[in-house]
């Protein structure tokens, strides 16, 4: 599946003012997947949820939740942690209104703790979480997404390692211009996309792996990693969408693919989802 984080600007210029308009409009342009962002805050009513929800099913969409941007799972602040794991809840909670299998969280910071410090903390935090989310019986797993500058946690195997806390409810969530921009432009080949989805079989399980829920840009970077989300119009940095859907297919996975181009994220999910019909033609 496919489709954009957020309404890209032709949305609006089309003339719709509600996120609520956004599945019918995908549909017409043969998407099938939306990441409804929530990166400032859960601040729409229940009701606004549902109507999405609703919108959503009628339209064929498979809606997934980006969680609010302040949660830090590895804050050295104790209560700072608490209140994450209290926001991780809302989280879910939102999630479930809006039929959504899946919400993503960053993974973290390092800050001033050296990196396996964060990573003990981001661990406590997330099996404090684990536990309210099975106690409360949601429904949507916790997406653990990788991270795009090397002073944040999220590497691919920092996120197996968090997801190995509790598997059945805490799921990788791979964007891979993220990985890209990290490494400085690691992400190089078509074996290159194939090594990370194998390790996570490796790491987790195959299902992790065949079913993951991914993002993809291109990402502007310097040498700190990440500085900012491009389109697929730009020649200088990756990952390269092709060699991406190339590995995706000569795989057989069948991940969901959410793109957060600049302003730009459901044309280029367009295009990916021709890529991807274009090479399973192929096959």
């Amino acid at each position: 599946m496919f489709g954009p984080a957020g309404n890209s600007v032709s949305f609006y210029e089309d003339g719709n003012k509600s996120t609520v308009q956004a599945f019918a409009w995908l549909k017409e342009r043969g998407l099938d997947a939306y990441e409804y962002q929530a990166g400032k805050g859960l601040y729409v009513s229940d009701e606004t949820f549902k109507a999405i929800r609703e919108k959503a099913e009628e339209n064929g969409i498979a809606v997934s939740l980006h969680a609010p941007y302040f949660i830090s799972l590895s804050s050295q602040d104790d209560e700072i942690r608490n209140k994450s794991v209290k926001y991780i809840v809302q989280s879910a909670s939102a999630a479930d209104l809006l039929g959504a299998d899946i919400f993503v969280v960053h993974s973290g910071s390092t800050a001033k703790l050296d990196r396996e410090e964060a990573l003990k903390k981001a661990e406590d935090s997330l099996e404090k979480s684990a536990a309210a989310l099975i106690e409360g019986g949601y429904k949507a797993k916790a997406g653990l997404e990788t991270m795009g500058k090397a002073n944040q946690l999220g590497t691919v195997e920092e996120v197996i390692r968090l997801c190995g806390i509790c598997p059945q409810m805490y799921y990788p969530v791979v964007d891979f211009g993220h990985l890209n921009a990290r490494t400085l432009g690691g992400i190089k080949t078509e074996d290159d996309y194939k090594r990370i989805f194998n390790a996570i079989a490796e790491g987790l399980s195959p299902e992790h792996a065949e079913n993951l829920h991914c993002h993809f840009s291109k990402i502007e970077y310097t040498g700190m990693g990440e500085k900012k989300h491009l389109t697929f119009e730009d020649e200088n940095f990756g990952p390269d969408e092709r060699l991406f859907i190339k590995a995706v297919v000569s795989l057989g996975v069948t991940p969901t693919v959410i793109c957060e181009s600049a302003g730009t994220m459901a044309e280029d999910a367009r295009r990916l989802k021709d890529i991807y019909e274009e090479m399973i033609d192929e096959v």
